[in-house]
């Protein structure tokens, strides 16, 4: 895990060899374009990128109306505003008659650093999770990213795509295939599962890697898709090391912990822990900082894994 790349770096990168490979993509963005690297896109297709301007309600209205007519729109801003300012349009005008846009949403989580808590999106993945017929993808590096990316323009239907504005390490191999609902085994291990997302899976295979210096055999699995959740994959990896955890960079209610939990309560109670944003705001500070205070690096990790096991036992 040397190569870093953010996932926002990777999508913009993703759109611009999309432009020259299918023309019903067409993108969109809330004057946030630099950011976001969509100006990759707009850089080689300019006729087919619209600014809407800081206005994001009406750009996801706009996304609706070119899917409605047959394109294929990518409509992106940072996650705080899409998922927030414009949740209304998301459900009445894209999920409810299932639309095929892709919500692609940047500088997701507390590493969005020194913005502050008011551009900290800690409920995202809750808001979209819950909408019927929405697709929730948190890559956990760059090239399942782009991988995700190409895979969402060719899925039919209204998806969420959650980005990162931090470099994170790249987690999967080179002929690494990414299959949207698919769990991904990245870690082997008999004693715990430790389910993660986006950049935190990063953060759990190095947890995995200092338990395993005290004889704790974690297996890491990377749950990019939320929804539709592999559900099958779960209950298989719980079953065999009896035990679960999962980290996310969000909320502990309504992520990628909440979507675990449902399933092992209904089909195998083991032991289970969620790490995440313990319900509540973030704030300004460095991205390791406020990893740091939230309890979202390695070391903490590995520390609250070993307090799973003491249940386990």
């Amino acid at each position: 895990m040397t190569d870093k790349i953010a996932t926002r770096e990777a999508y913009g990168k993703a759109l611009a060899r999309l432009a020259a490979t299918d023309e019903r993509i067409v993108v969109l963005d809330a004057d946030l374009s630099k950011s976001t690297k969509t100006a990759d896109f707009a850089a080689v297709a300019p006729e087919r990128f619209f600014n809407c301007g800081i206005a994001e309600q009406n750009m996801l209205g706009v996304a609706a109306g070119l899917a409605a007519s047959g394109k294929v729109p990518f409509a992106s801003t940072f996650a705080v505003f899409a998922t927030g300012r414009a949740f209304e349009q998301i459900r009445n005008s894209i999920a409810y008659p299932g639309l095929n846009v892709k919500i692609a949403a940047t500088h997701a989580g507390i590493t969005v650093g020194e913005d502050g808590g008011s551009h900290q999106s800690i409920e995202d993945i809750a808001l979209m999770r819950v909408l019927p017929g929405m697709t929730v993808v948190v890559p956990a590096d760059g090239p399942e990213a782009e991988q995700a990316v190409y895979a969402l323009a060719k899925h039919n239907g209204p998806a969420y795509l959650r980005l990162g504005r931090l470099a994170t390490p790249v987690v999967n191999s080179e002929d690494y295939k990414f299959e949207l609902g698919k769990g991904v085994l990245l870690r082997k291990g008999t004693d715990i599962i430790i389910f993660a997302c986006g950049g935190m899976v990063s953060v759990a295979l190095e947890a995995a890697q200092l338990l395993a210096t005290e004889s704790i055999f974690a297996a890491v699995a990377n749950i990019h898709t939320i929804k539709p959740l592999d559900a099958d994959f779960i209950l298989e990896y719980a079953s065999h090391c009896g035990a679960a955890f999962t980290v996310e960079e969000h909320n502990v209610l309504g992520g990628l912990g909440s979507a675990v939990a449902e399933v092992l309560s209904e089909h195998c109670p083991v032991p289970l822990f969620r790490l995440g944003i313990n319900d509540s705001f973030g704030q300004s500070g460095s991205p390791q900082a406020l990893l740091e205070k939230y309890g979202l690096t390695a070391t903490a990790v590995a520390s609250r894994v070993k307090g799973v096991l003491h249940k386990k036992k």
